[in-house]
């Protein structure tokens, strides 16, 4: 089931997305993807990065021995559709194409056994990075750097689903969740020791290799198998 959130009348509105309709249990309301929401109001998003092995090579950076992680604000959520600001900071702007997990209720110390109890779904994240600022923090966290959507897909096992980003119709990532160092359940655990998850809050698991620069105009689509195709550009 897809759960997605669209702005009716005003208010914000939430429901089952079905052949370009958001459902809620007493209307029906014709919404393209692309004027969605994000699909949720995340306190953090998590993300985690150097995930996959190839991305360690092209990156030239060590293998970490636990999820590394970083956080990104709420004032970094977009949603589908919505135009990622090219910040004026940077000259060296880059997308990264990243499934992640929706969290649904309050929680802390979970087990992984028990991760598929306490996450609603899974969505789609470009991690876009200012890589020319100096630390972490300045690079990932400003307004539009989390791109969000396009809704969260309930019915999904994340361990192993092909996914590519097409930037300006060309295939620039490519890769299955099957080579993260760290699976889905395993961040979700490692994540939950060391912060109180709120419902909605976001853990992303990280890029593939081949994140690359984006300049403005530029259209970016990321796609995960069994989730969708999240879409925007840069302006």
């Amino acid at each position: 089931m897809k759960l997605a959130r669209a702005r009716i009348d005003g208010e914000v509105v939430e429901g089952r997305y079905e052949d370009g309709a958001l459902v809620t249990a007493d209307a029906e309301h014709d919404v393209p993807t692309e004027d969605l929401l994000a699909p949720c109001s995340p306190s953090a998003l998590y993300c985690v990065g150097r995930n996959y092995a190839a991305t360690l090579d092209q990156m030239e950076y060590e293998r970490p021995d636990q999820p590394d992680f970083f956080i990104k604000p709420p004032v970094s959520v977009i949603g589908p559709g919505d135009e990622i600001p090219y910040p004026s900071f940077s000259e060296e702007v880059t997308y990264a194409g990243e499934l992640a997990a929706v969290i649904d209720e309050e929680c802390t110390n979970v087990s992984e056994d028990d991760v598929p109890e306490v996450v609603r779904g899974y969505t789609i994240m470009n991690d876009v990075d200012a890589l020319d600022q100096p630390g972490r923090t300045a690079r990932k966290a400003f307004d539009g750097s989390g791109p969000l959507g396009p809704w969260i897909e309930t019915d999904l096992d994340p361990t192993s689903i092909d996914m590519h980003t097409v930037v300006d119709g060309e295939r620039r990532q490519e890769s299955n969740t099957e080579l993260m160092l760290f699976d889905p359940h395993e961040i979700v655990s490692f994540l939950s020791e060391r912060f109180t998850f709120k419902p909605g809050d976001v853990v992303a698991f990280g890029s593939p290799a081949n994140p690359g620069t984006v300049e403005p105009g530029s259209e970016v689509s990321i796609t995960y198998e069994g989730v969708g195709t999240l879409e925007n550009t840069v302006r």
